[in-house]
């Protein structure tokens, strides 16, 4: 599954994100540095014709604004009209009822590819308990792969939980990744630049799959590609425990040098 980081710069999928303003820039840079290209939109007039002509769509509600929910459906409506993968980030959905009612909007009225959140959105978006603050995660050492498999299958669709274990189920299989570092809480929009990598591995696999190519690996694979890059890059970026902005700089840096060899010798994940 490595190999798809090279189609990724083959192709240069298009990643329409409609993303918060606090990570907006980082997102952009972290799919410019796998090689894919970033479109960054707010415009309701341009909806139709935007979605039409991108690869991926990553939807992420951070900075909370209720007057964007209606874009966000119509982008996210016109994506399953195009057959375009939809990815969603509901950032602090146990935070505020408002977070959450958005969320539920969201997930009622759009056919999301691949739903991604830290172990306590999941768990909260699968009427579970949960535990966290804000928009931050209290992770355990449990293993949450029954719970992943539980939400994908009542969401019909791949579900990512990041953490101190990274877990990615479709609703039969988990793909548990294991690579990572603490600092990656550290710094904020680690997780949104998550998002922007499976949308850019999920454009890139799309393509392939459109193209009638032959292709060896699953969505699964091509949405645990997003999360394996990320863990890798902050665990290379951490390895002389330098200082945070410091690790800011080389976990981007990482990204963009990131190719086959390094994931074969470093992905660790079962």
């Amino acid at each position: 599954m490595y190999e798809l980081i090279n189609k990724v710069k083959e192709i240069n999928p298009l990643v329409l994100h409609y993303t918060n303003e606090v990570t907006i820039n980082d997102c952009a840079n972290v799919t410019l540095a796998l090689g894919a290209s970033p479109l960054m939109s707010y415009s309701d007039e341009e909806v139709q014709e935007i979605v039409s002509v991108a690869n991926s769509i990553v939807i992420n509600i951070g900075t909370m604004n209720s007057s964007r929910l209606n874009l966000f459906v119509e982008a996210g409506k016109t994506a399953n009209k195009f057959n375009k993968p939809v990815i969603l980030d509901p950032v602090g959905v146990f935070a505020t009822k408002t977070r959450s009612d958005f969320t539920n909007k969201l997930l009622n009225e759009i056919k999301f590819d691949v739903v991604k959140g830290n172990i306590s959105e999941i768990k909260f978006i699968g009427g579970l308990d949960v535990r966290g603050k804000g928009v931050d995660s209290f992770d355990d050492n449990e293993d949450n792969s029954e719970v992943v498999k539980r939400v994908a299958n009542k969401l019909g669709s791949i579900i990512v939980a990041t953490g101190k274990v990274d877990y990615i189920s479709d609703g039969e299989s988990v793909i548990k990744i294991k690579n990572g570092t603490v600092k990656l809480k550290s710094i904020t929009g680690t997780g949104c630049m998550t998002g922007s990598l499976i949308g850019s591995y999920l454009g890139a696999y799309d393509t392939l799959v459109n193209s009638k190519e032959e292709i060896t690996i699953s969505k699964l694979e091509a949405v645990a590609m997003g999360v394996l890059t990320m863990g890798v890059s902050g665990e290379l970026a951490d390895i002389n425990n330098i200082a945070i902005g410091s690790f800011k700089e080389k976990l981007m840096n990482n990204v963009y040098e990131m190719n086959v060899d390094k994931l074969k010798e470093y992905a660790r994940f079962e």
